[in-house]
């Protein structure tokens, strides 16, 4: 069936696998033969245990997650995180963190409301377009983890390879590039995803997380809620979870094992983002922002130098049909999120009218 659709490049939330989007329009008012929607079941019932179970088993699989690890789905995305990560993981009141980007600097700021948090690397000096040499850090001994922010959706670097954190457990924000590609967790202390980048709906984040990380010594210390033990001793259910986006993200999981798993989309990914890549290189009228070596697949953000140029480029791409191409005001000019679901046709049509725009000006 043709749909009325655009090619959004939205930094989140995101567009989704149409296949996805049929198979939820065909049961959004009877989800398998139930009577009623995902939207209006209990989360106790069976029929939504059997949704949540599956979503989880599915996930495992894809990633290949060790069976020491808990997978949690928890409300509040992201963000949450940031302040729920030291609260829960700070034993000695010592963490290290990584700044490369927006998030990973905003996720550093809130940390250090709850103990010393060490700042190990940045690339503040120059506007985090690249990611800095990671091969020798200066880890705290008495550090609890080391945290990264693995993709920078704002900035569009990405790391190619993790920091020695000489023992420490490395906590990952993995939000803008989560199941983009192959991923061994245990090389992990904890990875963590809002999923409404690449995975589902807003309102909900996947964290992945060592058993042996979970305390259970919090619950005089910070809120019941923001506990992981809480969210593990309850099977992600300990009140009404986030039922649709945990419905959605089954589906996404299933439709990834549909086509081959994490391998086959790292290389669609790789593909779609090397036509996008390879336009900006030979462009004279556009750049990408970020190091050729740290070049993120999933964000492409790119400029002309000219802050009134890249207005008129991105006043030109909404016209043309396509949306949310305006670039973070931090660093302005244009971006391209090409997660998951953005087929490669998308790209090249916004490449075709890159280089029509670039003749014609």
């Amino acid at each position: 069936m043709k749909y009325d659709r655009i090619y959004n490049f939205s930094a989140g939330p995101a567009t989704m696998p149409v296949e996805v989007l049929e198979e939820i329009a065909a049961e959004v008012l009877n989800y398998k033969g139930s009577g009623m929607g995902v939207m209006e079941m209990s989360h106790r019932s069976k029929v939504f245990q059997t949704i949540v179970d599956e979503a989880e088993a599915d996930l495992r699989e894809l990633m290949g997650i060790p069976d020491n690890y808990k997978v949690l789905f928890i409300q509040g995305g992201a963000t949450l995180q940031f302040a729920m990560i030291p609260m829960n993981l700070m034993k000695n009141g010592v963490a290290d963190y990584i700044v490369t980007g927006g998030w990973s600097k905003k996720a550093y700021s809130e940390a250090k409301k709850y103990g010393k948090i060490n700042l190990v690397a940045t690339s503040e000096d120059r506007n985090y377009c690249y990611i800095p040499d990671l091969s020798d850090l200066p880890i705290s001994e008495d550090a609890d983890y080391v945290y990264i922010c693995e993709n920078e959706t704002i900035h569009g670097t990405t790391y190619h390879k993790l920091p020695n954190t000489k023992g420490k457990p490395l906590v990952s924000d993995q939000s803008s590039m989560f199941l983009s590609r192959p991923c061994n967790v245990s090389d992990y202390g904890m990875i963590y995803a809002g999923v409404q980048k690449n995975v589902g709906p807003a309102g909900m984040v996947v964290a992945i997380i060592r058993e042996d990380l979970i305390r259970s010594d919090l619950a005089s210390k910070i809120p019941t809620y923001c506990r992981y033990d809480t969210h593990a001793e309850n099977g992600s259910m300990y009140n009404t979870p986030n039922c649709w986006a945990i419905y959605v993200c089954g589906k996404v999981f299933k439709y990834l094992k549909s086509i081959g798993g994490l391998a086959e989309m790292e290389r669609r990914n790789e593909e779609k983002a090397a036509v996008l890549y390879d336009y900006l290189d030979a462009s004279k009228l556009f750049y990408g922002t970020v190091d050729k070596q740290d070049r993120s697949l999933m964000n492409v953000p790119f400029i002309t130098g000219d802050k009134e140029k890249d207005a008129e480029v991105v006043a030109a791409t909404k016209a043309a049909g396509f949306e949310n191409l305006k670039g973070h005001k931090s660093v302005g000019g244009l971006r391209a999120s090409i997660y998951n679901a953005m087929p490669k046709e998308g790209v090249e049509a916004l490449v075709a009218f890159l280089k029509e725009y670039e003749a014609n000006h």
